[in-house]
Parts: structure tokens; C-alpha cells; sequence
């Protein structure tokens, strides 16, 4: 077995998953698995069915032992239910194949599925994560699964007694319970019932709400599947998995996670997967995410505002069972400047293992580092640079030369179009910098004489004209006035009349009480726009 070094719970699980593959299935690749349901948004919660095994996955090809990762679409799974948003007429479709359903309006692709793997498609493209897609409509109406669903119906009754193991209510009988559930030959949807089956003919007959029936033969009927808790587990034992986490949700008892692990041996003669469970991931400012409810963030969402690599880490510094909360308000800010702590820590040679771990683990994947910002500038100075100037091009590059000595835009980016998406879309209009076009003379004429003095005080000082002179003198001009030493130490009573004087500036510049970082605004706003709004 070959082991890793590294402390993190990527390499943990890398070990094991190595170890228990080759027992299994000596000299094969080691498989790990995903499966998404593109019955709505595949939101940010969803992405963590797809980064736990990928990042899994990374570890075991970073070691040069072949991998694959198969991310099953369930694209065969039942229409369940109109998400918000869409009209209700499309509930005529519930109980059809989700390939089957129409797109939303407006939709440029064929069908319900498809619209919604597209934008994850492109997500995980971005997120470097390299997968082997399948789509259970073609296995199942392809006919590769027709041996499984053959064995499972004539198993029947070895899946029910697994299954009553789990029941609370009185147990069916035997006959009643039929693992295959057809789509109606007629409406589509899966609105039926199964009157008998023959197990030496395999002739099956159904009757649908829609009020047709026929019989069929199963060995060469393909409009139909297993029901959850017995694909699940069949597709364990026919794709051979050796990995596969699974939310929360599966791991209470009766679920397909606690039930398939029995059905997978005893019927398809298999094992379950080593499966951790993950916890949910939540957005800041928002309760659990459900797909079905329509408005929900999803991983293209995260990527219009966040890097790849951040986004990467986000899943790749947690463990799985911790739940974690992606950030769209101003917590993204701070989110960076711990990710930018971190580079720097990595840079110097500071970080701790699990850190160094998580972090090459988001710069790059077996194949290679991902897209980087050449001079990624703190994300919170580009939101408030792009906010103050609403995206003027020559404005944003004239204060970031100024600022952190960037020669084109280029060199910012992706970071500046992430945080310009972030400021337009996420910041509400009555937290948008608009610097004042004219004095507020009714301000100007009510300050007193201390006031007056450190406002000139400013203006005189504006010849420095750099960030850390323009931090200097802000911060400065009350020390003068209280006739101190440049590099006096900030005592309350010297805290405090700083507070007022940004106070006071912010007012005068912008309107409000608070802004962005004040070097970063008379950057922004001018030297002599900045004396004539100050009054001086």
C-alpha cells in the first residue's frame, strides 16, 4: 500500500481506500462514486457528494495508482415536484423520467436533466475535477443493468425480509413487493402498479393510473428501474465501488445506506463502499439548502464571485462530517483574508501539515496547478475599489497602480471580476459607495473649530500621496491634534477621537457613517475632489 505522509483526512481515507480496493479487486483501478440528481439546482450542499470523493480520488492518482471517479447523473429518477418559480403547469409531468420532462422555459437545452447538468457540468470543469460521467437513463433503457433488475425480481423475496428488518408498520406480503417499478408505456410516468409476473417467463403486467396496462417481458423491458433502496446497492456490486460518501439523511436506520449495505451482499454479491458521512453545507444567512425549493446557490453561483482554488478548499479543510457555511455576504471578505493569510504562511514555510495539505489541495489537482490571479490584491480592497468607481476600467486600474503597484487589470484577475460580480450582485444599494458629487455645506457650516482644523490638517497632508502615507495621515491628524507624537500609542480617549474624524470624513465623502477602508477612498476620490468636498 502506498501511504502519504500527509496528516490530513484526504490521505486518511486515500490509505484506506487503497487498501481495501486492492483486497477487493487485486490489480484494478480503484473506483470512487458520486451520484447527483438534476431534478433542480444542484446546489452547494450537493457539490460536497462530488469534492469529498474527488479530493479522495486527487490524493490516490497524486500517488500514481489508477482511479477513476464516477459521478452517476440520476437522471432516470422520477419527476417529483415543480420548483418554485416554474410554472405549475408543469406538474402534468411529475412521475415521468426527468429526461422525459420538458426544459424550463427559455431553456436552451432538451430536457429538464440537461438543463440542469449543464451549469454543474461547467462548474466541475472549473473546479478541475476530473470524473467519468454516467447517465442511468442510457444504462437503464440501454438494457445494462438487465441482468441486475432480472436478479433483484427474482430476489424479491430476499429484499423484502431485508427490508422488514427496517419496517415499523406490519410487514407486506411477499407478493406485494416488486423491486422494479415500470414507466407507463402510454402517459410516461411511473404511476403504476405490477398485477403479476412470471418468474420463468418473465412476463410482467402493469396497470397505470392513466388508466392503460400491458404485459411485457422483463428480460427485454427497458422503461423502468430499480427502486432506490435496491439500485443503489446494485450499482455497488456492477460498477465495483470501493468509495462513496453519503449525506446525513442516509444514515438513519432503514435508509438505502443502512439497508443497502445488507441487500448489496446477500442479493448482488457485493460490499457496500467505505462510505463517510458528510454534513450539510449551509450559506451565510441561509437555512439548509433543498434543490426542490428552486432558490438555491449553486457551485456556478460560488464560482461568479469566488476563485476555484477557494472554493476548493472550503471543502477540502473540513473533514466530512464537519458542517461548514459558504459565504455571499461580507463574510467573503474575511474568507480571503484567511486564504491569503494562508498562501503567505505557505509561502514562509509556516504551515502546519493538515494546512499545507488543504492548500496544495486547492491550487492544483494530479493533473495539474489551476488558473491563479497573478497579483491577487486583497479581495476586500478590489470590492471596494469596484465599488467606488462602479467598474470604470481606467478608474480601478489608476487607484490599484496606486494602491499595490498593478501595471494592467489582467494582472488582478480572475480576483477582480470575482469581487466586481460580488459587489453588483450581492452588495444591497443602500451599502453601495457614492462619493459625493458636491460639498455638504450644511455639515461644512455646523463643525466647530477642532473639526475645521483637522480637516485642513487632512487636506495639507495629501501630498503624500501613496497608501501607507494616506494611512499615516488619517490616522495621524487626531494624534497632532492632540499634540502627540506620530507614534504614540492609541489610548481610548485617542481610539475614540480617530472614530469620529472617519466618522466625519465618511459623512463628508460619502454620506454615511462608515465606508470603505479610508486610504482606499481618497485613492479613490482624488486629492483635489477630496479638499474641495472637505471644504478646504
Amino acid at each position: 500500500m502506498v501511504e502519504s505522509g500527509e496528516t490530513d483526512w484526504v490521505s486518511r481515507f486515500a490509505d484506506e481506500v487503497i487498501s481495501e480496493a486492492e483486497r477487493r479487486a487485486p490489480g484494478k483501478p480503484v473506483v470512487c462514486a458520486s451520484g447527483l440528481s438534476p431534478s433542480g439546482p444542484i446546489h452547494l450542499g450537493n457539490l460536497r457528494e462530488v469534492m469529498t470523493p474527488h479530493l479522495v480520488a486527487d490524493e490516490i492518482r497524486r500517488r500514481g495508482v489508477e482511479c477513476v471517479h464516477l459521478l452517476s447523473w440520476d437522471d432516470y429518477d422520477r419527476f417529483r415536484r415543480v420548483p418554485a418559480g416554474v410554472d405549475p403547469s408543469w406538474a402534468e409531468h411529475i412521475g415521468k423520467p426527468l429526461t422525459s420532462v420538458p426544459a424550463p422555459p427559455g431553456s436552451a437545452y432538451g430536457n429538464w436533466a440537461e438543463h440542469f447538468k449543464a451549469p454543474m457540468i461547467e462548474a466541475l470543469r472549473q473546479l478541475g475535477v476530473e470524473y467519468h460521467g454516467i447517465s442511468q437513463t442510457e444504462q437503464y433503457t440501454n438494457g445494462a443493468y438487465r441482468e441486475q433488475i432480472l436478479l433483484a425480481v427474482r430476489e424479491r423475496a430476499r429484499i423484502d425480509a431485508v427490508l422488514s428488518r427496517y419496517r415499523t408498520k406490519q410487514a407486506k406480503q411477499v407478493e406485494d413487493y416488486f423491486p422494479y417499478k415500470p414507466y407507463c408505456e402510454l402517459c410516461e410516468r411511473d404511476l403504476t402498479t405490477v398485477t403479476a409476473y412470471d418468474d420463468v417467463t418473465t412476463e410482467l403486467a402493469y396497470t397505470c393510473e392513466c388508466g392503460f396496462g400491458e404485459t411485457v417481458r422483463l428480460a427485454e423491458h427497458d422503461r423502468g428501474k430499480l427502486v432506490w433502496k435496491v439500485d443503489w446497492p446494485m450499482r455497488w456490486a456492477y460498477e465495483g465501488v470501493a468509495f462513496e460518501p453519503s449525506g446525513v439523511d442516509h444514515h438513519s436506520p432503514g435508509s438505502a445506506w443502512i439497508v443497502g449495505g445488507e441487500i448489496v451482499g446477500e442479493v448482488f454479491g457485493g460490499q457496500r463502499p467505505i462510505g463517510p458521512m458528510y454534513a450539510f453545507v449551509g450559506i451565510t444567512g441561509m437555512a439548509k439548502m433543498s434543490s426542490s425549493k428552486g432558490d438555491v446557490p449553486t457551485a456556478a453561483d460560488a464560482l461568479e464571485i469566488m476563485e476555484a482554488p477557494v472554493l476548493r478548499w472550503l471543502y477540502a479543510r473540513r473533514k466530512p462530517a464537519q458542517s461548514f457555511k459558504i459565504a455571499f455576504d461580507q463574510e467573503i471578505q474575511r474568507l480571503y483574508d484567511e486564504w491569503d493569510a494562508l498562501g503567505r504562511k505557505v509561502a514562509e514555510g509556516r504551515a502546519q501539515p493538515a494546512e499545507l495539505a488543504a492548500y496544495n489541495r486547492a491550487v492544483s489537482t494530479a493533473a495539474g496547478p489551476l488558473p491563479a490571479t497573478p497579483h491577487p490584491v486583497p479581495y476586500r480592497t478590489l470590492a471596494s475599489v469596484v465599488d467606488i468607481t462602479t467598474g470604470d476600467a481606467d478608474q480601478t486600474l489608476r487607484i490599484l497602480r496606486d494602491l499595490d503597484a498593478i501595471g494592467t487589470l489582467d494582472e488582478a484577475r480572475p480576483r477582480l471580476d470575482r469581487a466586481q460580480r460580488w459587489v453588483d450582485g450581492h452588495v444591497p444599494a443602500d451599502q453601495r459607495t457614492r462619493v459625493r458629487d458636491e460639498p455638504d455645506e450644511e455639515l461644512l457650516d455646523s463643525l466647530g473649530p477642532s473639526e475645521r482644523e483637522a480637516l485642513r490638517l487632512l487636506a495639507d497632508g495629501l501630498d503624500d500621496w501613496s497608501p501607507a502615507g494616506l494611512t499615516a495621515l488619517v490616522y495621524g491628524v487626531p494624534k497632532i491634534q492632540a499634540g502627540l507624537p506620530a507614534d504614540a500609542e492609541a489610548t481610548p480617549e485617542l481610539k475614540a477621537a480617530q472614530r469620529a474624524f472617519f466618522a466625519l470624513l465618511y459623512k463628508l465623502l460619502v454620506g454615511r457613517d462608515t465606508g470603505p477602508r479610508l486610504p482606499t477612498l481618497l485613492l479613490a476620490v482624488g486629492a483635489d475632489r477630496v479638499r474641495k468636498l472637505v471644504g478646504a
